[in-house]
C-alpha cells in the first residue's frame, strides 16, 4: 500500500499557507511578501489577512503577484466566536472567493452573539475553502473546542511564529482527534508577519499537477501533500508490517500511532529506511516522522489502516 500522493501523477510545489501583510497585523506589503518568499524557493503562498473590522475585512487580492515560476491561493485567517477559554476562534481558510461574507468581528475580541466558529467553519467550506485550526496550543484550544467543529480539513501542528514564544504545537490535539475516529490532516505553517524571525520555518510540500491554484487547492483538500522543517520525504509505502521510506538523510524515523503506541529508530543519516510495525501494528492509523541531523521535522499526514 502506497499514500495516494506517492503513487499519483505531478511533483511536489513548496508553500506557505498563513501568512500576514500590512494589510492586516504584518509589516511588509503583499508584494514585498510574496517577492520573500519566491527569493526563498517556495512555489506558493496564501496570504491569509485578519478578516476583521479593524482593518477593514481584508481578503488580499494577490492574482497580480503570480508570475511563470509562483503562484499565490486567496485566503484569510478568520474569526468569530468564543472559545470555552473565552478568547476568539482563528481559523485559516485557503481558497476563499473574494466576495467572501466576512462574519461581524470588529476587533479580535469574542463578543455576544457572534455568529458561532462551527457556523464560520462551514461557510468558508461551503465557499470552496481548505480549512485549517490555527495554531492550537498558542490559543489554548482543547478538544471540546475542536469537537464543536463539524468540518475542518486539518490541525496547524507546526505554526513557526508561535513556536518562537514556546507555544507552536498541535499534534497532542490532532492525535486525540484521530483517536476519537476525526479524519483529518496536518499544517505546518510560518504565520509570519516579518516583525522578527518568523518565517521560512514550516511548510507544505503539495504534490500536484501543476503549480496552479485550482491544482493545489485539490491536493491539500485530498491530503495530498507531507510538511516539513527540512527533511524531504521521496517516497513512502508499506509491505506487510514494514514501512519502507526514502528522503533525505535522517538521523531517526518515527511511527506515531493510537493513544501510547508509538516506535522508532535510529537511522545514522541513511536516505532509505526501513522500520517493522511492532508497537502499532494494530493502531487503526499512523503519523510518519522524520528527524535529520539538524533536529528538523517532516510529517506525513494520518494515514489510516482501518
Amino acid at each position: 500500500m502506497q499514500p495516494e500522493m506517492f503513487s499519483t501523477e505531478g511533483r511536489f510545489f513548496k508553500g506557505n499557507l498563513h501568512t500576514h501583510s500590512n494589510r492586516s497585523d504584518g509589516v511588509l506589503d503583499p508584494s514585498e511578501v510574496c517577492e520573500r518568499y519566491q527569493k526563498a524557493g517556495y512555489d506558493f503562498i496564501s496570504l491569509t489577512d485578519h478578516l476583521v473590522g479593524r482593518f477593514g475585512y481584508p481578503i488580499v487580492d494577490t492574482r497580480e503577484l503570480r508570475n511563470e515560476n509562483f503562484t499565490t491561493l486567496i485566503g484569510a485567517e478568520v474569526h468569530s466566536g468564543s472559545m470555552l477559554n473565552g478568547e476568539l476562534w482563528h481559523l485559516v481558510a485557503i481558497g476563499l472567493p473574494l466576495d467572501f461574507p466576512p462574519p461581524e468581528t470588529p476587533n479580535f475580541s469574542a463578543l455576544p452573539g457572534m455568529e458561532t466558529a462551527n457556523n464560520l467553519a462551514q461557510r468558508c467550506i461551503d465557499a470552496g475553502a481548505f480549512l485549517s485550526i490555527a495554531h492550537p496550543q498558542w490559543s489554548g484550544l482543547v478538544l471540546e473546542d475542536a469537537l464543536s467543529l463539524d468540518n475542518f480539513h486539518a490541525v496547524e501542528c507546526y505554526n513557526h511564529g508561535s513556536a518562537m514564544q514556546e507555544r507552536g504545537g498541535g499534534f497532542t490535539l490532532l492525535d486525540t482527534l484521530l483517536d476519537r475516529g476525526r479524519r483529518c490532516n496536518i499544517t505546518a505553517t510560518d504565520d509570519a508577519h516579518f516583525k522578527k524571525r518568523d518565517f521560512f520555518g514550516g511548510w507544505v510540500m503539495v504534490k500536484a499537477s501543476e503549480n496552479s491554484p485550482d491544482a493545489l487547492l485539490t491536493s491539500l483538500k485530498a491530503g495530498n501533500y507531507y510538511c516539513s522543517q527540512g527533511p524531504e520525504i521521496h517516497d513512502l509505502k508499506f509491505e506487510n508490517d514494514k514501512i519502507l521510506v526514502r528522503s533525505s538523510p535522517i538521523e531517526r524515523l518515527v511511527i506515531c500511532g493510537q493513544a501510547t503506541k508509538s516506535q522508532y529508530m535510529e537511522c545514522q543519516n541513511s536516505e532509505c529506511n526501513e522500520i517493522t510495525l511492532v508497537r502499532c501494528k494494530n493502531s487503526p492509523w499512523v503519523r510518519v516522522v522524520l528527524i535529520d541531523q539538524l533536529g528538523k521535522r517532516a510529517w506525513s499526514n494520518p494515514i489510516w489502516l482501518k
